[in-house]
């Protein structure tokens, strides 16, 4: 029978978790440990500021940096993720965001932020509001006949080169093809000059023919005299008719537009002469968009706020484009030229909306190489949304738009085996990449996400190169790539980063879900190699002692392959810890006479200094310097067994790296085995994780 356990904390090293359980008996095969408690989202923040003060160097903090929430992320092991924005002297900083990465006790693990040093400059502005913004609008161009208005706040740029005080004025209009326009245009407050701009509407850039989703179920709202095409079970999401206007100031406000409106509950008729049609297309990208990250990822609506986003069809007169727009929370299609189809495809409209998650998120910059992960991100959930829709209507693929046959010629808007093959995205990063626009600099994100999906060389789906004699890569599947770059952009990103940032990024992802000697962090690596992002200090690889790893499935990852160990044993239960991944060994806990072991036969190398590696936790009900509960890690040679070291309730700890030498068993074939011994009274708990048997 499983123990009744209440234990104190366990104290955590890099990757840990702080447990505080409690149970009742239950039989071996449940192994019911009861989950930690968790912090809550203010205690999280509130300890996230508290390491800000207290490790200032971690975040390049000067003593006029102040910092606030942007969103907090807590795993289910409990360990912390909080997004963190920055001002300096109270002035907004652009690229000063940090995430905050913390054990489950709050206690600080490690940074991720693009600022390389504290701030240090004057914040007295030059040049006037009003003189930047004109400068600004000299950058705007407007749809013939329509006003602009703009706004402007005096903030720190430090998302490139030396930070500067700049004026960061938004110019809202209408551009020349109908779309909304946001247009951030960066002025130096001390010279007047242009620094940079960006548009925080994103479209997919293109004149579309439009399609069909077929027949499919859209979720309604009943109403008096019939039903309206909102989503109740989807936090309301609407899709409204928007009568070939464009919105006042070019942001649709609450009400604006007409809702659609139905006495059967039967819409559209399959052809453009029934304007609902449209709608039903537009109304299912938003349910597959939400239903993906919801299913996929936990992801309760865009913002994870449960509320759902709004489309408008037929927007404007003859707009051949679609896009998201951030500041009214919403989608818009046109009709598309004269004798074209609106522009409603799948995987646009996820495309769209993943630019709201993105901004929910990390914030990506919409400029520089932020502006390409940005795009490359929404290529990339709009892909997947497709896919997980799996609609016979448009089976998945990793084209982009190609049922909008932008060209006229059957072929797609972009490519992620080989992006270059629209004549103007990368498929390999240069130097150059920062300078593209974000639609083309984007393909170094999709040709990276392709490679470690699908692989690389001729396959169903298309016939992706390697760059630079890159070695081919072996793709993990949709689920794996797809776990991975949304936790990296939820967790590791922030709104300046780099490709070199993403692959740092994406490497701890992989190492968080699947472990540091998986097979998915070593495609990520490969992967990022293959479209020229170089390696990072960040790599992937045992976190034990150096040389190649004897041992197989170190980390458990593939459950009990390759061990012997006692039912139970290997886990990947919610209730422990790994130190990385998700499974990880856990011996005794019970609270009563019991005896756990876990054992692999492995060659000795003759040469060197061999050595056994392992990431080791104890979390003890017990009290005093008896040791009462024991592990015993113990090498058996032919019939003799050597203990080599003993761990016991005395000395609880969290995850810490454990070595131990083997050259007396040098050029010999023996069996690492672990033995765990607990007496009849409190519950003492062993987790084992990332071993190795090395050369030392």
């Amino acid at each position: 029978m499983k123990r009744p356990f209440l234990v104190g904390s366990l104290a955590v090293a890099a990757g840990g978790l702080l447990i505080s359980l409690a149970g009742v008996p239950a039989s071996a095969a449940e192994d019911p440990r009861p989950s930690p408690p968790k912090a809550s989202t203010s205690e999280a923040l509130r300890d996230a500021k508290q390491s800000v003060a207290d490790h200032p160097r971690a975040v390049k903090a000067s003593s006029s940096d102040t910092f606030s929430s942007q969103a907090v992320r807590i795993d289910k092991d409990g360990t912390r993720h909080v997004h963190l924005d920055r001002t300096y002297q109270g002035l907004p900083v652009l690229g000063g965001d940090v995430v905050v990465h913390s054990a489950p006790d709050g206690n600080l693990r490690e940074t991720t932020l693009t600022l390389k040093s504290p701030l240090s400059l004057s914040t007295d502005a030059k040049v006037s509001a009003k003189k930047a913004e004109k400068t600004a609008v000299k950058r705007f161009k407007a749809k013939r006949g329509t006003t602009h208005t703009t706004s402007s706040k005096l903030v720190v740029d430090a998302l490139s080169g030396k930070p500067r005080l700049v004026w960061q004025v938004v110019v809202d209009g209408i551009a020349p093809d109908q779309s909304p326009s946001h247009l951030n245009v960066l002025v130096d407050a001390r010279t007047g000059k242009t620094v940079r701009t960006w548009n925080d509407f994103h479209t997919a850039d293109g004149t579309g023919h439009g399609f069909q989703v077929g027949d499919v179920t859209v979720g309604t709202t009943a109403v008096s005299g019939g039903y309206q095409l909102k989503d109740g079970a989807r936090g309301n999401g609407e899709t409204r008719d928007a009568q070939n206007l464009t919105a006042p100031n070019d942001i649709p406000p609450a009400g604006w537009g007409k809702a659609f409106t139905d006495t059967d509950n039967v819409w559209g008729n399959g052809a453009l002469t029934d304007r609902a049609t449209t709608a039903v297309d537009a109304h299912y990208g938003i349910q597959q968009t939400w239903d993906y990250f919801k299913s996929v990822h936990g992801r309760n609506g865009i913002k994870n706020d449960g509320v759902g986003a709004r489309s408008f069809v037929h927007y404007g007169q003859n707009y051949d484009n679609a896009g998201w727009d951030d500041t009214s929370f919403s989608m818009i299609y046109g009709d598309g030229a004269p004798g074209q189809k609106p522009f409603t495809q799948l995987d646009v409209a996820g495309h769209e909306m993943s630019h709201g998650v993105t901004s929910a998120t990390a914030d990506l910059v919409y400029e520089s190489e932020s502006g390409g992960l940005n795009e490359s991100t929404s290529d990339i959930f709009g892909t997947l949304v497709e896919f997980n829709a799996n609609n016979p209507e448009d089976a998945p693929d990793y084209l982009i738009g190609e049922k909008i046959d932008i060209r006229g010629d059957g072929t797609p808007l972009r490519w992620m085996d080989d992006p270059k093959k629209d004549g103007v995205s990368q498929s390999c990063w240069t130097t150059n990449t920062k300078n593209l626009d974000p639609h083309f600099s984007s393909g170094v994100g999709n040709h990276f996400f392709y490679l470690l999906a699908a692989g690389s060389g001729q396959s169903s789906w298309g016939n992706s190169p390697t760059c630079n004699g890159a070695a081919g890569v072996t793709g993990i599947g949709n689920a794996a790539a797809g776990k991975i770059w949304y936790r990296t952009l939820t967790t590791y990103l922030t709104s300046g980063s780099t490709y070199a940032a993403a692959r740092t990024g994406s490497i701890k992802a992989s190492i968080d879900l699947y472990g540091a000697s998986s097979t998915q962090c070593a495609a990520v690596e490969k992967a990022w190699s293959a479209v020229a992002v170089a390696a990072t200090a960040t790599t992937c690889g045992t976190t034990t002692p150096g040389g190649s790893n004897l041992l197989k499935n170190p980390g458990f990852e593939s459950g009990t392959a390759n061990w012997t160990a006692t039912n139970g044993v290997i886990t990947n239960s919610a209730d422990g810890a790994p130190f990385a991944g998700s499974y990880y060994a856990w011996l005794n806990g019970y609270g009563s006479a019991h005896t756990d072991t876990l054992s692999q036969s492995v060659a000795v190398p003759s040469s060197g200094s061999p050595k056994l590696g392992f990431h080791l936790a104890i979390d003890t009900a017990e009290t005093g310097s008896t040791a009462y509960d024991t592990l015993k890690a113990q090498v058996v040679s032919g019939s003799t067994t050597t203990t080599l070291a003993t761990y016991s309730n005395t000395s609880p700890s969290g995850y810490t790296q454990r070595t131990l030498d083997l050259s007396a068993y040098k050029g010999k074939t023996v069996t690492i085995k672990f033995t765990g011994t607990e007496d009849g009274s409190k519950a003492t708990s062993f987790l084992i994780d990332d071993t190795a048997v090395t050369t030392g």
